[in-house]
């Protein structure tokens, strides 16, 4: 059997998470591309998450606290799964016929009214200018948001299957 070491991973999820946020970053002034709400908080997902798998690589070194690793492992679970949620919702915006569907409304929501926050206090990071059923980039047929729905469910996944095994084995056998 495969014995695959939980730090190794976390790091891997952590990487990923990272040069998500970094790619966003680096793509939008450098091809002027205009982030809506979805894919700012979408943005801020990936930060946080990658700060998550973070901690839980460093919980898994000798010494480190289980509690640390789990917690910080669900919470990962959340924001993957929640990731998953907005960008489904977007790439469904972004399906439907042109001037039928938006995300913007009459009242700003609280993803909206968290990333206007953010905008006030990081506009370089957290600035929303365009609208959410705009695909302005298209990469071998998927918008940005239909990769970031497929990032999400691997970190889902991969979050998942990590937590599972750290459940099913004692700590002392890890490495």
């Amino acid at each position: 059997m495969l014995k695959i070491a939980p730090r190794p991973v976390w790091m891997l999820l952590a990487m990923l998470g990272a040069s998500a946020a970094l790619a966003s970053l680096i793509l939008t002034p450098w091809l002027n591309l205009a982030p809506c709400h979805l894919c700012i908080f979408q943005r801020l997902l990936f930060m946080l998450m990658a700060l998550l798998a973070t901690v839980a690589a460093l919980a898994e070194s000798p010494g480190g606290s289980r509690l640390a690793v789990q917690g910080s492992g669900l919470a990962l679970l959340v924001l993957a799964a929640v990731g998953a949620g907005v960008a489904a919702y977007q790439s469904w915006l972004q399906y439907q016929p042109l001037d039928t569907a938006s995300c913007v409304g009459g009242q700003l929501g609280p993803i909206e009214r968290l990333i206007e926050w953010l905008g006030q206090q990081a506009p370089s990071l957290f600035l929303a200018s365009g609208f959410c059923e705009n695909r302005e980039l298209v990469i071998l047929g998927l918008s940005l948001a239909n990769w970031a729905f497929f990032l999400f469910v691997l970190t889902l996944a991969v979050t998942a299957w990590t937590l599972w095994r750290g459940w099913h084995s004692p700590r002392a056998t890890r490495f």
